[in-house]
């Protein structure tokens, strides 16, 4: 990690930790989910909305009018509109993608649930998805969410990573460990 986005995700990590604990209290994790789903979607679809917490162009006021009108207009609770305010205030926003994945984290933990990144060599059905998602929910004793991508270049099989874990049965990685072998002999 950089040392931009290590600065980054600390400052996120400071107010994740805040807006968690206060939505905790205020038995709101439910409206914490959906407004961080909601602010996710909209950061991926507004080249706008991602150029108002990059730029140090505008001001303070600005980026705080701007996130009062988003967060009414998308109906966020009260603890997200005013986190957002702060972070305004704060010329802080630019901390938001890691805010909200930093939230998500702590809202699926709290949830008892772990998300698996999986790579794939083609696109998988409903039913291996379920049963891979049941194996690993059966290795971790937790609710276990699937991330997958597609990844052609692996030819074959998939790379699943799990927390810290990482399970690569790929044939990609099957040639390469092969090819690694006959260099050693030859």
């Amino acid at each position: 990690m950089s040392e931009p986005a290590s600065i980054s995700a600390s400052i996120a990590g400071r107010y994740a930790s805040a807006i968690f604990e206060l939505s905790q209290e205020t038995k709101a994790l439910g409206a914490l989910e959906s407004d961080v789903a909601a602010l996710e979607t909209a950061l991926a679809d507004s080249a706008d909305l991602r150029d108002l917490i990059a730029s140090p162009l505008y001001a303070r006021d600005a980026q705080g009018r701007a996130v009062a009108a988003l967060a009414a207009k998308m109906g966020l609770a009260a603890v997200t509109a005013n986190s957002l305010a702060l972070l305004a205030d704060k010329r802080r926003l630019f901390v938001l993608p890691h805010l909200l994945a930093s939230l998500r984290a702590r809202i699926a933990e709290a949830k008892g649930e772990v998300t698996a990144e999986v790579t794939a060599a083609q696109a998988l059905s409903e039913a291996q998805a379920k049963k891979l998602a049941a194996t690993l929910a059966k290795q971790t004793g937790k609710t276990v969410k699937l991330n997958v991508a597609v990844d052609e270049s692996l030819i074959g099989g998939m790379i699943v990573k799990l927390g810290s874990k990482m399970i690569d049965t790929s044939v990609k990685s099957k040639l390469a460990s092969l090819q690694n072998a006959m260099k050693e002999v030859g």
